[in-house]
């Protein structure tokens, strides 16, 4: 049987969970997560985590931080006041925003904190800074 490796398209199951248990992420009813590996199209711990592997077969990865969405990156969080964001705009905390950097990217932040006067975004990806443990299963090899 074929194993995988890099430059191969592959298509697997996924279940991806945090240390408390809690599903971040799952194709659980969806087609399967399809990509090229080693590729960059994924984090690159699941990447690695694919070479060697057969249709079929099944693993449990963890994977730290680093080799997922990085760290938490406190520099990545910023206080604007209040009065710059649209009074239509319903602010709590959690909510999801899209704002325009300096050189006009477009970038997703997250409400982290608010007060009457300030409101902090926090730019980091909502797993950075967290070990992700996935369940997959590969089933299919291109």
């Amino acid at each position: 049987m074929t194993e995988a490796k890099s430059g191969d398209r592959v298509r697997l199951h996924y279940k991806g969970t945090l240390d408390d248990g809690s599903v971040f992420d799952s194709s659980e009813g969806r087609e399967p997560l399809e990509f090229t590996v080693g590729s960059g199209q994924i984090i690159p711990g699941l990447d690695e985590a694919i070479p060697g592997m057969k249709v079929g077969d099944e693993k449990t990865v963890r994977i730290d931080p680093e080799n997922a969405y990085g760290a938490h990156n406190p520099a990545a969080r910023q206080a604007v006041p209040r009065a710059n964001i649209s009074d239509d705009v319903p602010l709590e905390v959690g909510l999801q925003l899209q704002a325009q950097t300096e050189t006009g990217q477009m970038m997703t932040v997250v409400v982290a904190e608010l007060s009457e006067d300030e409101v902090v975004l926090d730019a980091n990806h909502p797993l950075a800074g967290k070990t992700l443990t996935f369940a997959i299963q590969l089933t299919g090899i291109n």
